[in-house]
């Protein structure tokens, strides 16, 4: 509260501006006021709005994500302007981490996760992404609380829209968004909140994917960011008429969890997988169309994704320290030793005799292969 002089003008009942002065009028400056305009303030007032802006707390997510160092990657941050913001994570952490110290106060956030378990939580809801889901949620009062579980390779992107960027482009479709976003649209206020997460499909992956490095000229790529922030909303942010579900949805949600019963069919037992017949048995489909939606929406073929889960494990074996190169190969399943050690190497940069003192430039020969268009698309997946 300030005392201010304000220059301000209301219609006239012929129609016309009547300027009215106010010389020394005590207002709380509302950028929602629905009746008064302000016109001019004096110097006075102007400095120290300028001062107050200037010594306003200006929030960063990078203390959120100090102990993940280079896992943590700004892809497009305006925030400031457009208020938008791209984000892209992979890193593993040996305890819980505070993920809701990254989210900004009063946005709605998208978050698509590949891999890793997050868990975010508010005062009376719960949701939990598991690798290939999708959701959102509004961090506002009071804040919502997050954690990424330990011993677990994350890799996720988030997207942070201001509630002014969803006003300016999605005010004329209220009525057909989701109500979490139809309330941060109409303004600020309110409590925070969840969505559901639903499954990752493979529009939202390829998405996912061209984010990682946008093909335009840096002069371009607000505009590029701002279409895909637009493009995700319209995939996110809508609901269908009565609640139905679409048919083109069902047929996502159907392929996702038939891509889900297979993981977890893999995951079951390593060391004596099933084999493809049974695979597409316990899914309910023929082998060939499994493969063929398993691949579009992980990149990679049943037995080359089984590869990456062994290898994972056998990882975790290995750091453990409970198990030696010969061990870890047996217990995902490897009789052969040189096979065991070949396919480790091609998958971490370095033999598993080597793996938990892997050298940095083992660790960049590895990123380097992680490079969109490497073999296998192994980065963008859940793989290690």
């Amino acid at each position: 509260m300030i005392s201010v002089s304000l220059w301000l003008t209301t219609p006239s009942p012929s129609g016309c501006s009547v300027v009215k002065t106010f010389p020394s009028l005590e207002k709380e400056f509302c950028p929602g006021c629905k009746q008064w305009h302000i016109l001019q303030v004096s110097r006075v007032a102007k400095r120290s709005i300028c001062r107050e802006a200037r010594e306003a707390p200006v929030f960063s997510e990078s203390p959120a994500w100090r102990t993940v160092g280079d896992g943590w990657r700004p892809l497009h941050d305006s925030m400031q302007g457009a208020g938008l913001s791209f984000e892209w994570h992979d890193f593993e952490t040996s305890e819980n981490l505070d993920w809701g110290k990254s989210f900004h106060p009063g946005c709605v956030e998208m978050c698509l996760n590949l891999a890793g378990n997050g868990r975010v939580s508010s005062q009376s809801q719960e949701i939990t992404f598991t690798p290939l889901t999708a959701g959102f949620y509004r961090n506002h009062e009071p804040p919502l609380q997050a954690t990424r579980q330990p011993h677990q390779r994350h890799q996720f992107l988030t997207v942070e829209m201001s509630c002014e960027f969803l006003r300016r482009h999605l005010l004329d479709f209220r009525p057909a968004l989701h109500p979490l976003v139809r309330e941060a649209v109409a303004g600020p206020a309110g409590s925070s909140a969840l969505s559901p997460p639903t499954r990752l499909t493979t529009r939202l992956h390829q998405i996912l994917v061209s984010l990682r490095e946008a093909p335009v000229l840096a002069s371009a790529q607000q505009l590029w960011y701002q279409a895909k922030a637009l493009e995700l909303a319209a995939e996110l942010f809508f609901l269908a008429p009565g609640g139905q579900e679409l048919f083109c949805h069902r047929q996502q949600r159907l392929a996702a969890e038939r891509v889900e019963k297979v993981i977890a069919l893999l995951r079951k037992d390593l060391s004596n997988p099933p084999s493809l017949q049974d695979i597409g048995r316990a899914a309910g489909c023929s082998i060939f169309h499994l493969s063929r939606t398993f691949s579009a929406a992980t990149g990679l073929t049943i037995p080359q994704y089984l590869r990456q889960l062994r290898m994972e494990r056998a990882a975790d074996l290995l750091r453990s320290g409970k198990f030696n190169v010969t061990e870890a190969s047996m217990e995902v399943g490897y009789s052969s030793l040189s096979h065991f050690s070949q396919a480790f190497h091609e998958t971490f940069g370095c033999c598993p005799g080597l793996y938990p003192l892997r050298t940095p430039a083992q660790k960049s020969s590895f990123k380097q292969r992680s490079q969109p268009g490497s073999q296998g698309r192994v980065s963008e997946l859940v793989s290690q």
